[in-house]
This record gives C-alpha cells, structure tokens and sequence, in this order.
C-alpha cells in the first residue's frame, strides 16, 4: 500500500486535540504511521512536505513532524511536468500547496491521499482524479 500524508495530516497529533475529531483523526493518523513503521505500508513524501515544514514558526512541533516525515521510504522531487500538472489542478480549484501534493502523488502513483481538510477531499472527489483521496479516519476505517 503507497500512501501520501499531505500536511494537514502531519499536524494532525499536534493540533488541539480536545475535539472529538480532531482527536479521533490525530489517532488514526498516528496508527496509520505506526503500520507504516512497520513495514506494511509505504510512506510517500516529497520536496513540498518540507517547504511546507520550513514556513512553520514553531520549531519543535516542525522538528516533531520532520520527525514522523523520516518513516517515509520515498521522497520525491518536484518536476516540471508535475508543476504543469499542479497549475491544471489549481485552475480546477485546488490551493496552490495542495496542487502540487496531488501532483507528486498523482505521479507516484500512490493507492491513497490522505488528507484532514474537508474542501481538498470534497473537491477531489467531484473532479475525476487517479488517485483516491479521503480522510485518515474514513479511509482507516476502511481498509481496518
């Protein structure tokens, strides 16, 4: 299985975790991360991962993710045929950060995207993509 975490997903167990879900995403990402850890799932990430990591002002929740980012077999570099993808998907409506994780992810040919923001998934869902996108929780349930 090659899943893609974007970064919502990542802050996910270091978001404020006294709503119910918030607290029930944050957990299944972290189980998903520990099947990962375990060797029965594979980790993508890539070069927007850490640019995104880099804008983030409070160093120790950056060095904690960066730490959760390591259990990722790939690591993919944006190329240009990716970027022309990414500008496709944000004349659709996607952000400009979450273009490119489809991209790569779209590239990688991973089995899911992962993601905790609801207008991602919601607008994933209604344009024909390659790649499955869900929340953590929904897809964990799932696949469990």
């Amino acid at each position: 299985m090659l899943i893609y975490l974007d970064c919502c997903c990542y802050n996910r167990p270091f978001d404020d975790l006294t709503q119910l879900r918030v607290r029930m995403e944050a957990e299944a990402v972290l189980a998903i991360l520990r099947i990962v850890n375990e060797k029965n799932w594979t980790l993508v990430t890539s070069d927007v991962i850490d640019l995104e990591l880099s804008n983030m002002k409070n160093t120790i929740k950056r060095n904690k993710i960066d730490e959760l980012c390591r259990l990722a077999y790939k690591r993919i570099l944006t190329t240009d045929s990716m970027a022309a993808r990414a500008d496709e998907l944000q004349k659709i409506g996607f952000k400009a950060l979450d273009s490119f994780h489809l991209a790569i992810a779209e590239y990688s040919n991973v089995d899911v995207f992962l993601s905790t923001d609801d207008k991602l998934v919601s607008l994933a869902n209604k344009v024909s993509l390659p790649i499955k996108v869900v929340n953590p929780l929904k897809w964990l349930s799932e696949v469990l």
